[in-house]
């Protein structure tokens, strides 16, 4: 039995939230456990000037955590002048994540920008990103279809992200921050609907892990993963969806 009574492939309550943002294309707020990310999806009628002149869009996103998301105040990283290391790193995940499973040539010359704002912490903050991520594309991209400014949808599959980890010798799905921060190995899993690996992060925190580990943690992962995507497909039914 682990700290909040959960089993140890027990995700975290999870709350998807759609619309959460009345004034962006698409948006949801996401909760798992006690962590709460809002996620909007903005499309621009314009590409990188690197892509004008292909027919195909872009994804890209941002990350950020609120001054008050945790405990100690986090000054704002404009304060600091950019982005840090971490911050960088989980954009730019969540970009190339969601970018797995747009059509670029079915979006056209337009640019999606993800927001993630995390305004409570305790662990899994990316992986939650993520998944609120997919809800907001998901609907952004339906509405245009909606208005008639897209043929079809450009969406092709969905994506999910889950945590998990050695700790105190146990393989856990779906850490929190008291797992987290002592967890002897740490890893994030991202997969499409249909399974299949856009991500694997694993690192060895405390110790080294074996590949049968690895594999326990990969099972765990799975599970937790068909979990999460029948939670997605629920928060965009309303925008007519049955999984992409």
């Amino acid at each position: 039995m682990r700290g909040d009574g959960r089993g140890a492939g027990d995700l975290r309550p999870v709350e998807i939230l759609p619309g959460f943002v009345e004034t962006a294309h698409g948006s949801a707020l996401i909760s798992v456990g006690r962590t709460r990310v809002i996620c909007t999806a903005s499309v621009e009628d314009s590409v990188p000037g690197w892509r004008r002149g292909r027919g195909e869009g872009w994804v890209t996103a941002e990350y950020g955590m609120l001054p008050g998301s945790t405990g100690e105040r986090r000054p704002r990283e404009v304060t600091r002048g950019r982005p840090d290391g971490r911050t960088t790193e989980i954009q730019r995940l969540i970009g190339r994540s969601l970018r797995a499973v747009v059509d670029m040539r079915a979006l056209g010359e337009r640019t999606v920008w993800l927001d993630c704002d995390v305004i409570q912490a305790d662990g899994g903050t990316r992986c939650a990103g993520i998944c609120g991520a997919w809800v907001a594309l998901h609907l952004a991209l339906s509405r245009l279809v909606a208005f008639g400014d897209l043929a079809a949808l450009p969406v092709t599959d969905q994506v999910a992200a889950v945590s998990v980890g050695m700790v105190d010798g146990r393989a856990l799905l779906d850490l929190d921050y008291s797992e987290d921060s002592r967890a002897e190995s740490d890893v994030n899993v991202v997969v499409t609907g249909a399974g299949r690996i856009i991500e694997v992060q694993a690192t060895a925190e405390g110790r080294t892990f074996s590949r049968p580990e690895l594999e326990r943690m990969l099972d765990l992962a799975e599970a937790g993963l068909r979990e999460l995507a029948h939670l997605q497909r629920a928060a965009v039914a309303p925008a007519g969806a049955d999984g992409a």
